[in-house]
């Protein structure tokens, strides 16, 4: 089958390792479903597995890819939940809880296999590609805000970083859900993106926000950090599920964060219960996924550039067949 994949990891030149063409198809398993993919979506997690993180070269070659919707064997329409043995189902209760292209074959082919615990119907009113959009980034976001921040209608969040995947959901969920949104971005044409998407104020990063907010979105890491600190109020929350700018921030900001209580909260991915009430949240309100470019599988490198190159808004998703 037509997979798109990594035959080498290399952390200075990622793509150099990406390859196009024929792997083998998934095998049969107890417990595991095969899935017809339809769409899938690119993530950063796919261009640092290509760097070799979270992926050893006793895994390779890896086809990559951790989101999709497509069709099961009965020719149900469904999603895919990227986490694999997060209950145990289909892997057993010792095996700790993993992305897929971690340990199993991802999602950019034709077809992928995951445990059938895994699958979820997709919404009628969900195109494939719109599906294809919410396990990782949109989870990601869906988690950060309303569990782990815990913001409720009327609340205000600052969202860091326009543009990216997470970013991106999070402006659109908090709006929905009747947060008042600020974000930032170095891009004015992504601050103009955000205004559109139903961001309330758009700042450059470190730019004076109208109020302290209830909640900081954080995904970029050092460069954002001391900004986020200094726009909570005294017992907010800063939620953070990535760091693409660096992990270790110039100052950290200890002193606001003891004396003025505020919680920071770590957030990975989401619980298949939580995609679940994503994909119905989306269903229910018309909220849709935000999507840069859509392109056949066998150009996925095209899409990869433009994911490394921080080209983008939104999502880019593959097609196949």
């Amino acid at each position: 089958m037509f997979a798109v994949y990594a035959a080498r990891v290399d952390a200075e030149q990622p793509l150099s390792g990406l390859e196009l063409g024929e792997r083998p198809e998934p095998g049969t398993r107890e417990g595991w479903s095969t899935i017809t993919v339809k769409a899938a979506s690119l993530n950063h997690h796919d261009l640092w597995s290509l760097r070799g993180v979270g992926l050893g070269q006793e895994n390779l070659p890896m086809i990559l890819g951790c989101d999709a919707a497509g069709v099961d064997e009965d020719g149900n329409e469904v999603v895919l939940h990227s986490v694999i043995g997060q209950t145990g189902h289909g892997v057993g209760p010792d095996e700790r809880r993993s992305l897929l292209t971690e340990r199993y074959q991802g999602t950019l082919a034709e077809r992928v296999s995951v445990p059938a615990w895994n699958v979820l119907p997709k919404p009628a009113a969900l195109s494939f590609e719109e599906a294809a959009c919410l396990p990782t980034a949109w989870l990601t976001a869906y988690r950060m805000l309303f569990t782990q921040a815990g913001v409720r209608p009327g609340d205000a969040v600052l969202v860091q970083g326009a543009g990216g995947g997470v970013a991106t959901a999070a402006i659109v969920l908090a709006k929905a859900a009747g947060l008042r949104v600020y974000a930032t971005s170095r891009d004015a044409g992504k601050r103009q993106r955000a205004l559109e998407l139903g961001a309330h104020a758009v700042v450059e990063p470190g730019g004076r926000l109208p109020e302290r907010v209830d909640a900081v979105i954080e995904t970029v890491g050092a460069a954002t950090w001391s900004h986020s600190v200094k726009s909570l109020r005294p017992g907010g929350t800063l939620v953070i599920s990535g760091a693409t700018s660096g992990v270790d921030p110039a100052a950290t900001g200890l002193n606001r964060i003891f004396f003025l209580e505020l919680r920071v909260i770590g957030s990975t991915m989401g619980t298949k219960d939580e995609l679940e009430d994503l994909l119905g949240f989306c269903a229910a309100t018309g909220v849709r996924p935000v999507i840069d470019t859509v392109l056949p599988m066998d150009r996925a490198r095209e899409g990869f550039e433009q994911l490394e190159r921080g080209e983008v808004f939104g999502k880019i998703v593959l097609t196949s067949g």
